[in-house]
């Protein structure tokens, strides 16, 4: 009998070194992510900065992990090689719903904005001029349409431009692109093609960087404001190192001798950047909502269903948009 209880002790002594060991070996680095809006160069040199002062203040590496599109980031994080990142509302809501993914802050623009708008854009010389131009679908015009898993890029126009004007894009435009904001506005700019999805944030950084570009460009659509991008974490991080993050990303560029040199560093960023606020998945519902919104508008159109089944159907996306909106 103590034979067999010094085994099991053992044993149990074992086991909970090799899981002290593997918690310890998953905290030894953190993986940051960053959503290809631009180029993987630039986006790695303008967070650098940031993520020196965060590996000081947590006593931890951090890498900025790169994907080709936001799909790879989600995988990334499902599978525990993404611990933190900078997402679109889009991806975000498929990171929290896919990939134990939670929103814990959100980014502000410089000049304090809640949020962002997502475009369209034509070149200055077109004679599309209002939304109402792209929407006369006889084949002629060319599109440059946003990465699917873009919240600005795809999600938004798909609803407010397409999906309440009862347009289907594909037996609409002569062709459709799939692209990032900054090749989709440089497309147009170089009138490659007619118009394309852009959003406001990525306006503002194309003024800066290539202005020139962005003088070629006019907006012949504005959305419904779109919550500003939220930074996501993976849930199962350690609580005390969750803790340690969150009060980093809120104090950056608020309190400490060093905020104005932060302030700096968040104004470099992407589009830039104020001091972060503090959020939840709770601002996710819109585009929870977009998507519903989306997926009601298919069924209510789709005439091959038996009716029953479109009422159940029905019935199901409004208890759930029901849901949403007493949240």
């Amino acid at each position: 009998m103590k034979l067999l209880k010094l085994v099991a002790t053992a044993f149990a002594a074992t086991v909970l070194s090799v899981g002290v060991a593997q918690a310890e070996d998953a905290v030894r680095e953190l993986n940051f992510s960053l959503i290809s809006t631009e180029s993987s160069t630039a986006l790695k040199s303008q967070f650098e900065p940031l993520f020196k002062d965060m590996e000081k203040a947590l006593g931890i590496k951090v890498n900025a992990y790169m994907a080709s599109d936001y799909a790879g980031v989600i995988e990334g994080m499902r599978f525990n090689k993404v611990d933190l990142g900078w997402f679109g509302n889009k991806s975000a809501m498929e990171a929290v719903d896919r990939a134990g993914g939670e929103v814990f802050v959100q980014t502000v623009d410089l000049a304090g904005d809640p949020g962002y708008w997502s475009l369209l854009v034509a070149h200055k010389d077109s004679p599309l001029n209002k939304l109402e131009d792209v929407l006369k679908c006889d084949k002629s015009l060319t599109f440059a349409n946003g990465d699917p898993n873009s919240t600005s890029g795809y999600l938004v126009p798909s609803y407010y431009v397409f999906a309440k004007n009862n347009v289907d894009p594909k037996a609409c435009y002569k062709t459709i692109t799939n692209a990032n904001h900054e090749t989709n506005a440089l497309a147009v700019a170089n009138r490659q093609v007619d118009f394309g999805t852009f959003n406001t944030e990525a306006m503002d950084r194309l003024q800066k960087t290539h202005p020139e570009m962005a003088a070629k460009l006019k907006v012949i659509w504005k959305s419904p404001l779109i919550p500003s991008d939220p930074i996501v974490w993976r849930k199962n991080l350690p609580a005390d190192l969750k803790a340690k993050i969150k009060t980093f990303l809120l104090d950056y560029g608020v309190k400490g001798a060093n905020a104005e040199a932060e302030r700096k560093v968040l104004a470099n960023l992407s589009q830039g950047w104020a001091p972060f606020r503090e959020s939840s998945d709770a601002q996710l519902n819109p585009i929870r909502q977009l998507e519903l919104f989306k997926s009601r508008a298919k069924v209510a159109d789709d005439g091959s269903l038996p009716a029953d089944e479109k009422t159940r159907k029905l019935a199901e996306i409004d208890e759930k948009l029901k849901a949403l909106a007493s949240n």
